[in-house]
């Protein structure tokens, strides 16, 4: 077996060296990248943080709203009731849940009856929520500030009837808003600004106002 030169092992050693320092330069290139993914992970974290706190923030204050609007309106419509409503808000697979829920209070201030509107509650309670929903959808969406309601409160309580034109009325001059509301009920022409009458003479339709009254645009 012959003996390697000493040319030859110089050779070898060098290219073991220049193999060693492509090594230690990507060690460092990887190290670096590792860095700053660490660090753009940390960045993303509390991006993802104040996103959350951001989310949160709004969740509370829009429920916070919705809770205000829904309980004043059972409250202005249903004055012989205490009624209220609560959100109940969860967080499922990422996911936030907000369950509104009615509540009755009998004289003594105990609960006497809880639960989903739709379920727990007459139509007529039902039905002032759907309204203000529709209004609440509204505003959180940036829309246009109009709605119409064809026949929407059909199962009031005459006493009632009242309350809720009154509630519109003044619902629409808070928020700046038009209600085109369509109905037989004279209570709620009562509370309207202007109403019209359909009549159809000679198979003409023709609007015929009716009121001037004091109230918003309902």
């Amino acid at each position: 077996m012959s003996v390697p030169s000493i040319a030859a092992l110089r050779a070898t050693v060098e290219r073991v060296k220049g193999r060693r320092d492509a090594v230690k330069v990507r060690l460092g290139e990887v190290q670096t990248e590792v860095s700053n993914l660490e660090e753009e992970g940390t960045l993303l974290d509390l991006v993802i943080s104040l996103f959350r706190t951001l989310l949160d923030q709004e969740i509370t204050e829009a429920v916070k709203s919705v809770e205000q609007l829904l309980t004043e309106g059972l409250q202005t419509v249903f004055t012989d009731k205490d009624l209220s409503v609560q959100a109940e808000v969860e967080v499922q697979r990422g996911k936030v849940s907000v369950n509104l829920v009615t509540i009755e209070k009998g004289p003594d201030g105990n609960i006497e009856g809880e639960g989903q509107c739709d379920e727990a509650f007459g139509g007529a309670v039902q039905t002032v929520q759907s309204v203000l929903m529709r209004i609440i959808v509204i505003y959180l969406r940036g829309l246009r500030p109009f709605l119409l309601l064809d026949e929407s409160l059909p199962a009031f309580d005459p006493g009632y009837v009242v309350n809720m034109g009154d509630f519109l009325s003044a619902l629409c001059k808070r928020l700046e808003m038009d209600v085109l509301l369509v109905t037989h009920n004279p209570s709620l022409v009562e509370a309207a600004n202007k109403a019209y009458q359909i009549e159809k003479r000679d198979g003409v339709a023709r609007f015929i106002e009716v009121n001037s009254g004091s109230g918003a645009a309902l």
